[in-house]
This record gives C-alpha cells, sequence and structure tokens, in this order.
C-alpha cells in the first residue's frame, strides 16, 4: 500500500530527448562543420570515442516513450520534465534555419511527451543567436503546451546579460514560462580536452559564469518573478557564493546588482544533480530546500540511474526529502 508521503508524485525536471529531425534540417550546411569542428578540439579525441558508443545505447530511451516510461517505472519517477538534447542547440545556424530547427524541436517534443501526457511534460528550445527569435521560440513551445524552453550558459557573441536579451527575459516573466539553463560546451577550449574535464569541469563552471551574469547584471533584479531552474546544481555558484558576496561588498564595479548576490540564489531553482550527498546538503543549505528540484539527465551517463537513491543519500529530513522529490516541482509546474 502506498503511503501517505509517497502520494506527491515524484518529479524528475532534468531528462532529455533525442530529436533526428532536428540534426537532419542541420545536415550538409558549413556550420555544422564547423561547430563539430570546435566542439572535436574543446572535447578531445578521447571522450568523443566514448561518446558515439554511450549514446548510441541510449537510443531508445532518448526516442521511444514507452522505454522512457518503463525505465521511469524502474527509477520509481512519476513525472519527468522532458528537454531536447543539448546538442540540439546549433547556436551557429542563421536566422531562418534556427527559426525552423526550433518549431522542429519544439514540435518533437511536444507529440513525445503528448503519448504519456500525464507523466511527461516538455521544454522547447530558444535559439539564443538571436534574441528577437528566442522571444518568439518561447511563444511558439507555450502554443504547443510546452512548459517553457531550454537553453545554454551563453551563445556566440551573446552573455546572457546581454541587453539584447532583456525582450527574452520579460517575456518568460510575463508568461510564467520556465527557463531551463543547461549549459552544452565549455569555453576554456583545450585546456580541458582531457580526462572529460570538458564536462566534469567545463559544465559547473559554465553554470557558475551564466549564473553570475544574470545576478550581477541585474538581470535578476528586472526580473524577479522568473522561473529558471539551473542544471548540475548551479555548478560551482552555490558553495561558492561568499566570494561573490565579498566581491560585491568591497569593489565597486561589482555592484550593479541592488542586493549581495548570495539573496539572488533564492529566486532560482536548482536541480539535485551534483553526485555527492555532503554537496546536495551543502546546496540545500545555501539556496533553501524549497528551490531545489531533483534531476537525473535522464538516461546519459553523467546522470545517474538512480536519482531518488541519491537524493535519500543526502540524509534530509523527511520534509526536505519530500519537497526536493517533488513537492517543489509540482508547485513550479501547477498551471493556474
Amino acid at each position: 500500500m502506498t503511503t501517505p508521503a509517497l502520494r506527491l508524485p515524484t518529479i524528475d525536471v532534468h531528462a532529455h530527448l533525442l530529436l533526428p529531425e532536428v540534426d537532419e534540417a542541420a545536415a550538409g550546411h558549413p556550420g555544422l562543420a564547423e561547430a563539430r569542428a570546435l566542439d572535436a578540439r574543446r572535447n578531445g579525441p578521447a571522450a568523443l570515442a566514448v561518446n558515439g558508443p554511450m549514446v548510441g545505447a541510449r537510443i531508445p530511451k532518448l526516442t521511444d516513450a514507452a522505454v522512457r516510461l518503463a525505465a521511469m517505472d524502474a527509477q520509481g519517477v512519476d513525472v519527468q520534465l522532458v528537454s531536447p538534447s543539448p546538442s540540439h542547440y546549433h547556436y551557429w545556424a542563421p536566422p531562418e534555419l534556427a527559426a525552423t530547427m526550433g518549431k522542429l524541436a519544439n514540435t518533437g517534443t511536444a507529440e513525445h511527451c503528448a503519448k504519456a501526457p500525464d507523466r511527461l511534460l516538455g521544454l522547447g528550445l530558444a535559439p539564443l543567436q538571436h534574441p528577437v527569435l528566442a522571444v518568439e521560440l518561447l511563444d511558439h513551445a507555450l502554443e504547443l503546451g510546452l512548459r517553457g524552453v531550454e537553453i545554454s550558459s551563453h551563445a556566440p557573441g551573446h552573455e546572457l546579460s546581454d541587453p539584447a536579451y532583456e525582450p527574452f527575459w520579460s517575456r518568460a516573466e510575463e508568461t510564467g514560462a520556465l527557463v531551463f539553463l543547461h549549459p552544452f560546451g565549455c569555453t576554456l577550449d583545450e585546456r580541458l580536452d582531457q580526462w572529460y574535464l570538458s564536462n566534469t569541469v567545463g559544465q559547473p563552471t559554465e553554470n557558475a559564469i551564466a549564473l553570475s551574469h544574470l545576478i550581477f547584471s541585474g538581470v535578476l533584479d528586472r526580473h524577479p518573478g522568473l522561473k529558471l531552474i539551473a542544471a548540475h546544481g548551479g555548478g560551482y555558484l552555490p558553495t561558492h557564493i561568499g566570494r561573490s558576496d565579498h566581491a560585491w561588498r568591497v569593489r565597486p564595479d561589482a555592484r550593479r546588482c541592488t542586493r549581495e548576490p548570495s539573496s539572488y540564489l533564492r529566486q532560482l531553482y536548482f536541480d539535485s544533480l551534483v553526485h555527492d550527498p555532503a554537496v546536495l546538503r551543502a546546496l540545500i543549505a545555501t539556496v533553501g530546500a524549497d528551490r531545489v528540484l531533483l534531476g537525473s539527465d535522464f538516461p546519459f551517463d553523467m546522470g545517474t540511474d538512480d536519482p531518488l537513491g541519491a537524493l535519500r543519500a543526502a540524509g534530509l529530513s523527511d520534509t526536505d526529502l519530500d519537497a526536493v522529490r517533488g513537492g517543489n516541482a509540482a508547485a513550479l509546474l501547477r498551471k493556474d
């Protein structure tokens, strides 16, 4: 018999979908070859040799809704918030192609989730390299019934603090759309091209940089109602936020935001995917148990096959565990 505490659904907010039609639209464009060459340099040959077979083995979970649902049952997950694989960002694409691929991603995600609408909710994509299009594709995603969009930590020539994104942040805030910040790649380039440092060090670094741009530039002052979820526990920023607070106190050039940077973490949401019970406890202590959401990075190897086990390993109180397991996400995803 289900215990009363478990009646609350378990909700995984970090799960991915592979959409071959998006990559088919990109095929043959010179920008794709250049982007792949850059990706190869940044990751290194050893990582690329592992990535192909790793993704290939997970194609059924990434594309077949029935396989996804069976895996969710095995994990004890009731609901997934599904977002396209970050490999679909294609921020190199010119406007017309970017719009086409964004609409394909949004439509494909909506169709996948429609196969189990009580268990699968979706996020679309917004082409950050074209700020005006990002607003249009956010609206397109919402029109299809998706809950928002997934974005990376930056686009070529654009940090998230760029004033060109003000209409995007305004629209996301106005509509209540979720914005899932999930980096893809790292700009530290060949310094991280061994031992998969491009991901293990690069992703938390990109998270910290992107969130710092949002905080220090005043974006979160101007858009306090923005619903932003940071993947990978927000990277290095939450556990090292004291250094940001110190800079804000002693450096006039670091005081574009109106309050200490740590205070803005309470405006954000973070997934629980930090791979260390002590770090998860530290994240919760910093941002509050009500701002952390269960995340698995399903079904990739840098995720976890047992998100509930990883959560329980942190030794949280029953109240905090239930909040992170699903209570916070249920409130965030609820439609008014």
